[in-house]
């Protein structure tokens, strides 16, 4: 079975820092693009950041210089590397894969990260 599982999240303070980790199984996923998404209570999902096979990143402009997405595909598991957190930063946080080219076509059950101020 092919899924995606999130860990890392908890409760922080402003200005702190966290790592969440996405564990990907059933299939190798270094040939694909992954992303981190989060959704705050009451808002649409978007996406925080994502990382091609290549290696090449993007990131929403509210997270750049603060957040650094990375995969390691020996371990088939991606990061998000979430530093300088700010109380807006607060949202359940997802990881997704595109396995069949352009979709957003499998994703984890999300972990919660609160930033408290």
């Amino acid at each position: 079975q092919v899924q995606l599982v999130e860990s890392g999240g908890g409760l922080v303070q402003a200005g702190g820092s966290l790592r969440l980790s996405c564990a990907a199984s059933g299939r190798s996923f270094s040939s694909v693009r992954m992303g981190w998404f989060r959704q705050a209570p009451g808002k649409e999902r978007d996406v925080v950041a994502s990382i091609r096979r290549s290696g090449g990143v993007t990131y929403a402009d509210s997270v750049k210089g603060r957040f650094t997405i990375s995969r390691d595909n020996t371990k088939n598991t991606m990061y998000l590397q979430m530093n300088s957190l700010k109380p807006e930063d607060t949202a359940i946080y997802f990881c997704a894969a595109d396995l069949v080219g352009g979709v957003w076509s499998i994703w984890g059950q999300g972990t919660q990260v609160t930033v408290s101020s």
